[in-house]
């Protein structure tokens, strides 16, 4: 089911995240079997652009709730707007009830 590559396996990953939802980059470095490699997760989403199907990076911040890759999109605000307009609220740069909800890959896709 998943590809051999880490990019793909992370984009795969995130496909999956359901709108309202998030997940943070180390449970999706966990769930492909790379627990060490948050941060290539980061790199992985910065590069998402190029991934051919859509791959809704928005839905992953930090493991504090933190909108800590929005200056990865085109435009300060544009990670904040993707999230609320899929009803999640923002405050102060966090998610609000981030552990209300958090996704985990492993709970949901196993």
């Amino acid at each position: 089911m998943y590809s051999d590559n880490f990019f793909e396996r992370v984009y795969e990953v995130t496909r999956q995240i359901p709108k309202g939802r998030v997940t943070c980059y180390g449970a999706i470095a966990r769930f492909i079997g790379s627990p060490q490699s948050s941060r290539m997760v980061g790199w992985a989403l910065n590069k998402c652009l190029t991934a051919g199907n859509p791959v809704p990076a928005h839905r992953v911040v930090n493991r504090n709730g933190l909108l800590t890759g929005k200056h990865h999109f085109n435009g300060s605000q544009i990670m904040q707007e993707l999230l609320e307009n899929e009803g999640i609220i923002i405050k102060d740069n966090k998610v609000a009830e981030f552990e209300k909800l958090f996704w985990d890959p492993y709970k949901e896709l196993f």
